[in-house]
C-alpha cells in the first residue's frame, strides 16, 4: 500500500510521462509518510472520449482524477500535506490548472490488505514486517526501494 489510481481524460500521456508521474507520486508518498517506495503502486487509466462527465455534462477539456488508497493511522495534517503535494506536483509537471485535478485519499485498515503475499503492518511497523519476510523477497523489495 498505497495504490494510486490515476485516471485522465482528454490528455495524451506518453510512457515516459507516466513513468515520471509514477515516480513523483511514489517519492511524494514515501517522503511524507515515511513508507518505503516498494509499497507504492500507480495504475494509469485513460478515460475514453465521451466517458467522463461532471454534473451530468460531458467534459471536453483535460481532467485528472487521482484516487489513493493508503493505510490508516496517519494524521489529518500529514494527509493534507500529501494530497496538496500530489496536486501541486501534477499541476506543475503537466502544466494543467489546479481546478482540473481531483484527488481523493481513502484510509484502509492494514490488516485488511495483503501485499507481496503478506498482511500489511500498521503504519510505523514496516521494519518489523520486513524482518519477517523471506530473504528472496527482501532482496526484491530492496531493489525496488533503491530507485
Amino acid at each position: 500500500m498505497p495504490t494510486y489510481f490515476f485516471h485522465y481524460s482528454n490528455l495524451k500521456l506518453l510512457n515516459k510521462e507516466k513513468k515520471n508521474i509514477a515516480n513523483k507520486i511514489t517519492r511524494i508518498h514515501s517522503k511524507i509518510t515515511g513508507a518505503n517506495k516498494y509499497f507504492a503502486q500507480v495504475i494509469f487509466k485513460k478515460n475514453k472520449k465521451n466517458d467522463h462527465f461532471i454534473g451530468g455534462k460531458k467534459i471536453s477539456g483535460p481532467e485528472i482524477f487521482i484516487f489513493g488508497n493508503i493505510r490508516s493511522g496517519r494524521s489529518k495534517k500529514l494527509k493534507d500535506k500529501l494530497i496538496l503535494e500530489l496536486r501541486d506536483n501534477i499541476k506543475k509537471y503537466l502544466n494543467i490548472k489546479k481546478d482540473k485535478i481531483w484527488a481523493y485519499i481513502l484510509d484502509l485498515e492494514p490488516n485488511q490488505m495483503i501485499e507481496f503475499g503478506e498482511v500489511l503492518p500498521n503504519s510505523g511497523e514496516e521494519r518489523k514486517w520486513f524482518s519477517k519476510l523471506s530473504n528472496q523477497l527482501k532482496i526484491r523489495l530492496m531493489k525496488i526501494d533503491k530507485n
